[in-house]
């Protein structure tokens, strides 16, 4: 049986395929179109899912969508009414698109597929609670969800046993802690859906000072983690935009225009805000665990990509074991819509095995043979250097050794907003200037920003203070105390962008300022390429780890195809491209063409 998952019209559209209740594949939108967080219908990872499961619509048995578009749209309209007058502006100008599409949505998908399949419409946070459970390795867990908003629900948590999910209890819009770390990301000048992991990465420069004021003003936040917004200070039910005056008379200060300087008012918010997302979150899972007697917990929704408040419940809250959905927003909404359809509408049985996910590494997307590779390079005069499966983990160590940065493209292309060794930019996490040569000659991108470890899963618990595996780069951990760097006493002092400056550990390019490092732990059953390449870097100098940073630059999705692959390095400062087997020298390319006359072979339509 043949089940297409579809999720689209928000953000971060996705597709997905299960076959007989495994995952044969799934990608975003967005990796194909080039345009981030693309929200349009998926058609072009829809023909990816099918060809590359060589089927056609007609093989489908059930479509899949995420949402219930006509609940959304009741939620929409009454909240509009509840603010009228106010608010005509937006109305304005979301009803065209509502009345044109989304409507309409049995009518896009059949048009848009080319077949009348039938359709199951799950609610939003169930395909959240079904992407979190289903594919996880617990026969029985509680299950959180906590995004902005789905139809009316933004909040949920409930129970997965066997093959159902059951929730047990919501939270409604407009309260929201998804929407309430959206505003602060709106008002620190970051786009919101999008910049919130930067207000996330800023953070540990700030300090909380802003943390009591936040719980007395903006939210009623109660021990069991329930929780209502003061709505007078907000603006996203009616409005344009996510805060109000009221907003920026109570913490001193006006939005942030984007790409103006930071200051140390907007780091201090950021550090409140997500100090508050920690705490909330803390208290659900205290909840959670009390009312269900579950030891394990599945998390998904766009705030369980929040690394660092999950790292915190790993550590102090009362579950025993987490799983956290690696497309955890609304990407994965598709696959969960999916295996909604396969185990509870339509009842099958699931046998998972207690400590294996059934998510195959979320290395679910495109992948491209040496072959189809080696045309691309050839037809474009690309000099290259061909090297064996074998000769590839000892050349890669080396050139990392040699302090150069890598371009590394294998394999399938990830599902989900992390790089995990598929479609990375890897280099030396030993040195001191590494983070800021990546971030402003590489990625081109706010100086701040941390990097990411990429760790032999056997080594992890040697470097960082964890003792579970973190495949996805979805947890947060302090780095060991013989790892860190005592600071000198002028350097304690230092504050603001300043602490940049410190040379913090034995791995300062993946140390974040607050001696917290967002792992990943690399296992050779899931990635053994990546995980030898690894291994031979650490024979070389003794240190198992490596910087590991997503393949694309600042406002550009993940590169999906070799040519995107080539465009983005040959437009950076990158000094190696390794695309399947072929190695790629910077000192020996031709500058860069037009796009135009580079833009064909891998366009999808």
């Amino acid at each position: 049986m043949n089940i297409l998952g579809i999720s689209a019209f928000y953000h971060d559209s996705a597709a997905c395929l299960l076959r007989d209740g495994s995952i044969v594949n799934a990608a975003q939108e967005e990796r194909f179109t080039r345009k981030k967080h693309d929200f349009s219908f998926p058609r072009h990872a829809v023909k990816f899912c099918l060809e590359d499961a060589q089927l056609t619509a007609r093989d489908l048995d059930y479509v899949a969508f995420y949402d219930k578009p006509f609940i959304k749209f009741e939620r929409i309209l009454e909240t509009y009414l509840t603010f009228a007058p106010r608010g005509i502006r937006s109305f304005v100008k979301a009803m065209p698109l509502w009345i044109k599409q989304k409507l309409w949505i049995k009518e896009v998908i059949s048009k848009e597929i080319g077949s009348h399949r039938p359709i199951v419409f799950p609610e939003h946070h169930e395909s959240h609670a079904s992407s979190a459970f289903f594919p996880s390795p617990f026969k029985e867990a509680a299950f959180v969800t906590v995004d902005g908003v789905g139809e009316w629900t933004t909040t949920s948590y409930g129970m997965g046993r066997d093959n159902k999910i059951e929730i047990l209890a919501e939270i409604h819009f407009p309260h929201s802690i998804g929407l309430l770390y959206s505003a602060f990301t709106y008002h620190a000048g970051f786009k919101v859906n999008s910049g919130e992991y930067k207000l996330m990465g800023l953070a540990p420069y700030g300090e909380p000072r802003y943390r009591d004021l936040i719980l007395d003003e903006l939210m009623d936040l109660k021990e069991d983690g329930s929780f209502s917004l003061n709505m007078k200070y907000f603006n996203y039910c009616a409005g344009l935009t996510m805060t109000n005056k009221n907003f920026d008379r109570l913490f001193g200060k006006v939005p942030r225009k984007p790409e103006s300087p930071l200051t140390q008012k907007d780091m201090d918010m950021a550090r409140s805000v997500q100090e508050v997302a920690e705490e909330v979150m803390l208290r659900i899972s205290r909840k959670v665990h009390a009312a269900t007697g579950q030891t394990r917990l599945c998390l998904a929704g766009g705030v369980a990509l929040n690394c660092v408040a999950n790292g915190r419940i790993l550590r102090e809250g009362p579950f025993e074991k987490l799983w956290i959905q690696p497309a955890a927003g609304d990407a994965g909404g598709a696959l969960g819509a999916a295996f909604f359809v396969w185990h509870q509408y339509l009842g099958n049985e699931r046998e998972p095995d207690g400590s294996n996910d059934i998510q195959r590494g979320s290395y679910l997307g495109p992948e491209f043979e040496d072959s189809c590779i080696l045309e691309y390079l050839q037809s474009h005069g690309v000099p290259y250097t061909r090297l064996s499966s074998e000769a590839i983990p000892e050349t890669i160590a080396d050139l990392i050794l040699d302090q150069k940065v890598v371009g590394f493209f294998q394999g399938r292309m990830e599902f989900g907003p992390r790089a995990l060794g598929a479609r990375s930019i890897i280099g030396d996490a030993r040195s001191p200037k590494m983070q800021e040569i990546m971030n402003l000659k590489i990625k081109f991108r706010e100086s701040f920003r941390p990097f990411a470890p990429s760790v032999l899963a056997e080594k992890a618990s040697e470097y960082f203070a964890i003792d579970v595996e973190s495949p996805y780069m979805l947890l947060v951990a302090p780095l060991k105390e013989g790892i860190r760097q005592q600071m000198t006493a002028q350097e304690e002092t230092l504050s603001g962008l300043d602490k940049r400056r410190v040379v913090r550990s034995s791995i300062p390019a993946v140390t974040h300022v607050d001696y917290s490092a967002r792992i990943q732990t690399v296992n050779d059953n899931t990635n053994p390429l990546y995980h030898e390449t690894i291994a031979r870097f650490a024979e070389k100098c003794g240190y198992p780890v490596i910087i590991n940073t997503s393949f694309n630059v600042r406002g550009e999705p993940i590169v999906c195809t070799p040519e995107d692959a080539y465009l983005c390095f040959m437009r950076t400062n990158m000094d190696y491209l390794l695309v399947g087997s072929f190695l790629l020298d910077k000192r020996g390319q031709e500058p860069l063409k037009k796009d135009s006359d580079w833009r064909s072979e891998f366009e999808l339509d």
